[in-house]
């Protein structure tokens, strides 16, 4: 399989890329109606169960964990990327991003949870992202001050997706990220999984109890 010999593999028509618009349509809809509530201190934005603009990879960019439909997505993604990965996989979360013009995604490896990573392309204008298949490229190293994140600025694999399209890789061994976003907007949902093992069942669901919470459950949503 291609996926386990480079490590990723790029998927055309995922999803039918009518069904992407809907879904962009709806993410467009959910970020206005979460800035009325926010704004309106119907909630808190400390709450993020309409999402949040202080995404720590890209601050600025509307991104929301958990959100229902797309975990949805996750579920019914999963038999596919069993299929790809010939592995046997656990769900642990979605998580989705409305990108704005200037945004930039900093080279990264994820987090165990991310262990099966995909992005899936929900719309908007093209913007490619890339990954490095050298796994030993980038990660955290103990320096002076503390733990830092160490690159060797790669080229890596320049990936361009169309709606409905998506591109799995081993989140958590490859190195990748997206340059300055020189487009309007954009829009991806990042679908996470784990292999089934004995150790990696304690991360299913991100430790929570359902699909479709926040990642902080039980959270509070302190209505007004």
């Amino acid at each position: 399989m291609k996926f386990n010999k480079l490590g990723y593999d790029v998927k055309r028509k995922v999803i039918d890329p009518q069904i992407a618009k809907l879904c962009l349509e709806y993410l467009l809809l959910k970020r206005t109606a979460a800035s009325h509530l926010y704004n309106e201190r119907y909630l808190l934005p400390e709450t993020t169960f309409y999402g949040t603009w202080k995404d720590g990879q890209v601050p600025g960019a509307w991104s929301n964990y958990g959100d229902i439909l797309m975990e949805v997505l996750l579920e019914r993604v999963k038999p596919k990327m069993e299929k790809w990965t010939g592995l046997k996989l656990l769900e642990t979360y979605a998580y989705t991003r409305l990108y704005n013009k200037g945004d930039v995604l900093h080279r990264h490896k994820d987090r165990p949870e991310c262990e099966i990573s995909t992005t899936l392309n929900l719309g908007g204008d093209p913007w490619p992202i890339f990954i490095e298949p050298n796994k030993k490229i980038g990660g955290f190293v103990e320096g002076e001050k503390g733990m830092y994140y160490e690159t060797q600025n790669t080229k890596g694999r320049k990936v361009l997706l169309k709606p409905g399209d998506m591109l799995l890789y081993k989140g958590a061994d490859l190195e990748h990220w997206r340059e300055e976003f020189k487009g309007d907007m954009c829009s991806q949902v990042f679908l996470h999984y784990i292999e089934d093992t004995q150790d990696n069942r304690k991360m299913y669901l991100d430790k929570r109890p359902s699909k479709g919470l926040p990642k902080y459950f039980p959270e509070k949503l302190w209505l007004r």
